[in-house]
């Protein structure tokens, strides 16, 4: 065993939203933080178009941003609270309306660029003594007794107390830490866009089930709404290649004209759709938190949210065990963290996933029974209440 100390206490591996903020909350609470990525976000600029990946911000996530000193600059830069939300099934007709107002809240949310929360964030880790390496690449890594040894591309190593892996849906570093995934490939891609509607969007998230998948209108600044629109991988890149007239009256058409016709639209992206899940949310020095640890379906818009909240379990139980002196990295406190945050995600994994099966099953007599529940959901303000609490991350 080296009787030298590791060169850092923690070093997280993946500097995308997730884990720019797990870095600078370690950071800190004292810990000695490396953030190792391959790239630096783009600049977020005023005056730039608007990021096509947009986040719906749990109230759980703003309080965390709030805690880190980051969310009074996202709020100012560019966002938009949603106060309600309205989701309709095209199959049964039914449908579900949630109001803040009638749940004692301000707004249910926020959407926010993905580009501006990562840039903010970003801004900050110098003043929080956070040391960034990058460009840089981890091509293998080796647990020892007391570190973990990190290779970079171009002969570099660094030595950590803990490796964060935080490098999103297909994680090598995972794989390297022996730990598998479960889950499954929707055959999905959701086709995504901001698009003018003949009627404003009234700080409200609609979201539509089709046949081929949800499709979701997210209220931005300016009036504008982010088309999120899941489709068969085929039907999607068909999608993709309409022309944007062709585009608008399909969009249109599939939010059943919630807003009037659409407009115009700006240019389209996608991405596939599966559900990952690790075994394990922790491995000798090694543990999990974002994407790396799991990925959902967009439908519930609660894949970034659910990543802050392993952020702010893990800082919660790492500086706890370093205010008191103890072993940060020692394998209860480690587990600690995996037990709590994968039984919690576990659950909003397979709630989500559940969702997704029973909005595709398309036969008369279920789409009846869908719409039944749906009505009777929307009848009792208990449970929606319960609903609204869990998405904003205020139950367990």
């Amino acid at each position: 065993m080296s009787t030298r100390r590791p060169a850092l206490d923690v070093a997280v591996a993946g500097g995308g939203m997730v884990g720019a903020a797990c870095a600078l909350a370690l950071a800190q609470q004292g810990f000695a933080v490396a953030l190792l990525d391959a790239r630096e976000p783009p600049p977020w600029r005023t005056g730039d178009p608007e990021d096509l990946r947009v986040i719906a911000m749990a109230p759980s996530s703003a309080r965390l941003l709030d805690g880190l000193g980051v969310w009074r600059g996202i709020q100012t830069a560019r966002v938009s609270a949603y106060r309600r939300m309205v989701v309709w099934d095209a199959g049964s007709g039914a449908e579900l309306r949630f109001d803040a107002a009638r749940e004692g809240r301000a707004q249910l949310g926020w959407i926010v660029e993905n580009k501006l929360v990562a840039w903010v964030l970003w801004q900050a880790l110098d003043a929080a003594g956070v040391r960034r390496v990058c460009p840089a690449e981890v091509e293998s890594f080796v647990q020892r007794d007391d570190r973990v040894t990190l290779n970079l591309a171009g002969g570099e190593a660094l030595s950590a107390a803990l490796l964060v892996i935080a490098d999103g849906a297909g994680s090598r570093l995972r794989a390297q830490a022996g730990i598998p995934v479960h889950g499954r490939d929707y055959h999905q891609r959701a086709v995504v866009a901001h698009v003018v509607t003949e009627r404003g969007h009234a700080h409200t998230a609609w979201q539509r089930f089709t046949r081929e998948g949800p499709i979701a209108l997210l209220p931005l600044a300016g009036g504008r709404s982010s088309i999120v629109w899941s489709l068969p991988e085929a039907r999607a890149r068909d999608v993709l290649a309409l022309d944007a007239a062709a585009f608008c009256r399909a969009a249109g058409l599939a939010a059943d004209f919630r807003l009037g016709r659409v407009t115009s639209t700006t240019a389209r992206a996608s991405f596939p759709l599966r559900l990952r899940f690790a075994a394990r949310f922790a491995a000798g020095r090694c543990v999990l938190v974002g994407d790396a640890a799991h990925a959902v379906h967009p439908l519930a818009g609660q894949g970034a949210n659910l990543g802050l909240r392993d952020v702010a379990e893990l800082a919660a139980v790492l500086g706890q065990a370093h205010a008191a002196g103890r072993d940060f990295t020692a394998a209860h406190v480690l587990q600690r963290y995996a037990r709590r945050r994968r039984s919690a995600s576990a659950l909003d994994a397979c709630s989500i996933d559940a969702i997704e099966r029973i909005f595709a099953w398309h036969a008369p007599a279920w789409a009846a029974l869908r719409g039944a529940g749906m009505r009777g959901l929307d009848a009792l303000p208990v449970l929606k209440r319960r609903l609204v609490a869990r998405a904003a991350g205020n139950l367990p």
